[in-house]
């Protein structure tokens, strides 16, 4: 590579992104460019034009990783992602290659994987670690065994944005006043969650929240 590759780094956690960035700027073909602390921060300076690669974090403030992904996606951006988490996940793993992330790191062996992740980016070409392999081959051959089609997504965006705020403590007022639409759309929103996943209450919306990676446990 005769040019660096221009990275933006967004974590919610200020000496996470100080840690990455030390291990990225040491590399001669990668630079942070730009760092975000929440995912829709992230959307507004991967869409300036002068970004290569995003690096997301997973459960961010805001939006999460996974949601500032599939904006990226949706408003048709160039930017190759990469998820990084700190939890060894299938779901996760799983919903980061439907949002179109070509990669998946992890934090705990970020200092061996991430360069290496960074630089198959920039290449085009995918970064799977060992485990995510693993669970790949598995989940293909159950799929195949039982003729099992890959599920559409259950929540809508619009649901996924009102059940993450719902699980971080907001009201439906606060929610409505974010979202901009009514308490009375909210409401109807997470009556909708509720029956689609079979959820009684905000405790299990709760933890499904964090099983989705919108939220950290």
């Amino acid at each position: 590579m005769t040019d660096a590759t221009r990275i933006l780094l967004a974590d919610d956690h200020t000496l996470v992104r100080r840690g990455l960035r030390l291990i990225l700027d040491g590399e001669p073909d990668l630079q942070v460019v730009a760092e975000a602390g929440d995912g829709a921060q992230a959307v507004d300076l991967a869409t300036r034009g002068d970004v290569d690669l995003a690096i997301l974090d997973i459960a961010m403030p805001r939006m999460t990783g996974l949601q500032a992904a599939r904006e990226l996606d949706r408003r048709g951006s160039r930017v190759r992602v990469l998820m990084l988490s700190m939890y060894d996940n299938e779901q996760y793993f799983f919903e980061s290659l439907k949002v179109g992330a070509c990669g998946y790191v992890l934090k705990s062996v970020a200092d061996r994987d991430l360069v290496q992740a960074c630089r198959a980016a920039a290449r085009g070409e995918p970064f799977v670690y060992a485990g995510a392999m693993s669970a790949l081959i598995q989940d293909y051959l159950r799929r195949e065994r039982t003729g099992e089609r890959i599920p559409d997504r259950i929540l809508t965006v619009r649901e996924e944005e009102v059940v993450k705020m719902i699980a971080e403590g907001h009201s439906s007022r606060a929610i409505a006043d974010t979202l901009v639409i009514s308490v009375k759309t909210v409401e109807r929103h997470r009556a909708n969650v509720l029956q689609k996943l079979g959820l009684h209450d905000r405790l299990q919306l709760t933890r499904f929240a964090i099983r989705a990676g919108l939220i950290e446990p």
